[in-house]
């Protein structure tokens, strides 16, 4: 990363500008890399920044690869990372944690995983699966008591308390997924981290449990990571979106803004590519085609540009001018 983008990302990260509150996660030149067997690197995350406020849904967006569920995976510490920061609820968790920093950030941050069979295991039952963070925090919770907070968030996502004593292999899809979602709300995080959690469901499903999440989160003022592929369910849940492309982020903004005003070629074919609702225009429109080799763009040399107040894309000073003609 050349040393301007460096120092535009510092002082103006993929955020809109907040005065009132502190956000509640805070990421800045985020970097994942990979070694592969022949001494290659892959890049997943290349040196990404954006800030989550607290009560909040922030959407990352982009095609399979792009690095969103590695980005997830690196905020919530499943990952090591190779280089940047990241600042959740005050406590600075880059680098190794000590048990007062682990004890909070497994307690009010929580993700929910894309293959809801292969998250949960299947020889424990469900009541077992949703109490795994009481278990870890508080091992000398009476029986009781742990039975009525697993009854109470098993209500709260749609499940019966009289399905507590099976195993996965007993519910649906949609149920396992509740579930997850269970277990990720039973401790009431600040910070919930949604790792493509509908895109194994049904259609209608997935409205079921994005609809869930948005009357959990008006509840409890949690803030979502929403990971996706699917644009309209992110359009629809976020407040604000950054779109990922080969480990950049290389729009964002308010989700509004950026679907109504796209600026990056990869944004504008992403969105050209969502299914329009009449089939006869839809037989014979032709999405916008990307690629960023053909096109001789090198987000390695681009830097941050403000559209708007709210609105940021990556590019070289000659894209920008080009793109906002």
């Amino acid at each position: 990363m050349n040393d301007s983008k460096a120092a535009v990302t510092a002082d103006m990260p993929h955020t809109v500008k907040m005065t009132e509150k502190q956000p509640i996660l805070s990421v800045r030149n985020l970097k994942q890399y990979f070694k592969i067997p022949g001494g290659n690197v892959v890049k997943a995350v290349d040196d990404i920044s954006f800030d989550i406020m607290p009560g909040e849904t922030f959407g990352l967006v982009g095609e399979s690869g792009s690095g969103k569920s590695t980005t997830g995976r690196a905020v919530i510490r499943l990952d090591e990372i190779t280089a940047g920061s990241i600042t959740f609820d005050g406590d600075d968790i880059s680098g190794k944690l000590n048990c007062d920093v682990t004890g909070r950030l497994r307690s009010n941050m929580s993700m929910v995983f894309q293959d809801p069979m292969a998250s949960l295991n299947p020889y424990r039952k469900i009541i077992d699966t949703i109490a795994t963070g009481l278990d870890a925090h508080f091992p000398h919770m009476n029986k009781k008591e742990r039975e009525q907070r697993v009854y109470a968030i098993m209500d709260r996502v749609g499940l019966s308390s009289s399905q507590a004593n099976r195993y996965p292999s007993q519910f649906s899809g949609g149920q396992r997924q509740r579930v997850g979602l269970a277990r990720a709300l039973i401790m009431n995080p600040k910070l919930l981290i949604a790792d493509e959690a509908i895109s194994a469901l049904d259609v209608s499903i997935q409205a079921q449990v994005v609809n869930l999440m948005k009357d959990i989160q008006d509840e409890t003022g949690a803030a979502y990571l929403f990971i996706a592929h699917d644009l309209s369910m992110v359009r629809y849940i976020s407040k604000r979106i950054a779109v990922m492309h080969l480990g950049h982020i290389v729009e964002a903004g308010l989700t509004d803004e950026v679907f109504s005003h796209p600026v990056h070629p990869y944004t504008r074919a992403l969105i050209s590519a969502i299914p329009r609702c009449n089939p006869s225009t839809e037989r014979v429109r032709k999405p916008l085609v990307y690629d960023a080799e053909a096109s001789g763009i090198s987000y390695t040399e681009g830097t941050l540009h403000c559209v708007t107040e709210t609105h940021t894309i990556l590019a070289t000073q000659r894209q920008y001018e080009e793109w906002t003609k």
